[in-house]
């Protein structure tokens, strides 16, 4: 007698209690399962951005390297012409000579 009607709102109440608990855990799993797709998303476009920087890093560090190659050997150029003998000689090999020097030519024989 006492069963039927006490019984089922009991039932009810824990029913309840048991749905809202279920409905938690998969707003809760759905959550998670979007926010772990999402960040690994991320991981990945961003791990595809940082290789490309990285090779562009690497062909910009190259390209500096021969830049700076270059200036040094353009740096010791400027440094050679501030000196009057090597002058001299870029002069001769233009064929122009100083009065006072004689210019010897030697003929190769073709055999």
């Amino acid at each position: 007698m006492g069963k039927t009607p006490m019984s089922k709102s009991k039932v009810q109440a824990g029913q309840g209690k048991s749905t809202g608990a279920k409905r938690r855990l998969m707003l809760w799993m759905t959550f998670m399962v979007v926010f772990i797709i999402w960040a690994g998303y991320t991981f990945l476009v961003q791990t595809a951005q940082i290789s490309d920087k990285s090779s562009h890093l690497a062909a910009q560090q190259a390209s500096k390297e021969e830049t700076e190659k270059k200036l040094d050997q353009l740096k010791y150029e400027v440094s050679r012409l501030k000196d009057p003998e090597y002058i001299g000689q870029l002069a001769r090999k233009r064929g122009y000579y100083l009065p006072d020097e004689t210019p010897i030519k030697v003929e190769e024989s073709g055999n």
